[in-house]
């Protein structure tokens, strides 16, 4: 007999899990672990989500690898930093550019495919959560809730008007507990 399928939430990092560097608009990711900042709410929310029984994996690209300016040791320190301080089950992560055409680079949804089949996990019953149009692409893609926090970036996207908007992580953690109890 199969255990049942989980919940997930699915979170993008740069700008979710923590904080962006925005430059003329556009966020971007931080360099080093130096540069990596966690926002006080992001620890009480994902704690919240962890005990209502969601298992919570980050999600992210990070082309900056395939293009040369940047290492994988320094995303993977980075992400190994995030696992020891948050109740993170795993970071799944992209290291191709656009031009690599692959499918785990969001706005497809191979990252989040992967993770469901590799942790038992319940697509319909998830939720992706990402502050780039991206980020609810892939979620939606997959046949999760897609939650976009609003950080006002100035980047062309399609349109997001269908997706729930939130402004921060805490208002996606509350509206993600407030459905589970519903």
């Amino acid at each position: 007999m199969k255990p049942p399928l989980l919940s997930a939430v699915f979170l993008d990092r740069d700008g979710v899990l923590n904080s962006a560097i925005v430059k003329k608009g556009k966020p971007h990711p931080p360099s080093s672990v130096e540069d990596l900042e966690i926002q006080e709410d992001v620890l009480p929310c994902l704690v919240s989500l962890r005990k209502a029984g969601f298992v919570l994996i980050g999600i992210t690209n990070q082309p900056d690898v395939a293009r040369g300016t940047q290492t994988r040791e320094a995303v993977e320190l980075i992400n190994k930093t995030l696992l020891d301080k948050l109740p993170l089950a795993d970071i799944k992560v992209c290291y191709h550019d656009e031009a690599d055409h692959c499918d785990c680079r969001k706005p497809l949804p191979g990252l989040i495919l992967q993770a469901s089949d590799e942790y038992g996990i319940d697509l319909a019953s998830s939720y992706m959560v990402g502050d780039r149009w991206k980020d609810v692409e892939a979620g939606q893609r997959a046949g999760c809730r897609s939650i976009w926090i609003d950080c006002g970036y100035d980047e062309i996207g399609p349109d997001l008007a269908l997706t729930e908007r939130v402004l921060s992580l805490r208002e996606a953690a509350a509206l993600i507990l407030e459905r589970a109890q519903g």
